[in-house]
């Protein structure tokens, strides 16, 4: 089985894609694999300065001190990341971005990650609205040559609890039961 971890973009508490996290996560502990849940609201991550001091560090690591190093201690022991996020302005959040900026420093390659997982929730219904966040998300998987487990895409969500009864709530519970 796998060790997965979720990264969950979104500040907002008992919200669509808190509730999209729910059920993949429960489809994937049913399969007997171990699920953390890191939600970008319990931690504070800067954005990355690009001042490229971590190429030049003995230990490689970023000279931020913040939580990140605490987040990057969690995504050490990953088999599988999962990035979970709601759409603000076609892209994923901030925190989550910033944590995502924050792991392009050379300690990165003491992560085990095989494979990534997509959780995105949008208010919008336009069928493009996931685009430019597929587009990244394939990018990484092509640059690091990482393999899918696969995406789960909601449309038109926006209050809190308007995903309740929602089918993609299943398509989440399944993508999980299928991760080894």
């Amino acid at each position: 089985m796998s060790k997965i971890v979720v990264l969950a973009g979104s500040m907002r508490r008992h919200g669509n894609t808190e509730s999209l996290v729910s059920s993949f996560t429960e489809g994937a502990k049913q399969n007997g694999n171990e699920v953390t849940v890191l939600s970008v609201a319990d931690y504070h991550v800067a954005p990355c300065t690009g001042c490229n001091a971590c190429r030049k560090r003995e230990n490689k690591d970023c000279v931020i001190k913040d939580d990140m190093q605490q987040v990057f201690s969690i995504l050490k022991g990953a088999d599988i990341i999962v990035l979970a996020s709601p759409v603000y302005f076609y892209g994923l959040s901030a925190r989550l971005k910033a944590i995502i900026d924050r792991l392009h420093q050379p300690a990165r390659s003491e992560l085990n990650v095989k494979r990534l997982g997509l959780l995105l929730v949008a208010a919008d219904t336009l069928p493009a609205v996931f685009d430019a966040i597929k587009l990244q998300y394939h990018l990484i998987l092509d640059y690091f040559h990482l393999q899918t487990i696969g995406e789960v895409l909601a449309y038109g969500v926006e209050a809190v609890g308007d995903i309740k009864g929602k089918p993609v709530l299943e398509d989440a519970y399944l993508l999980g039961r299928k991760v080894k």
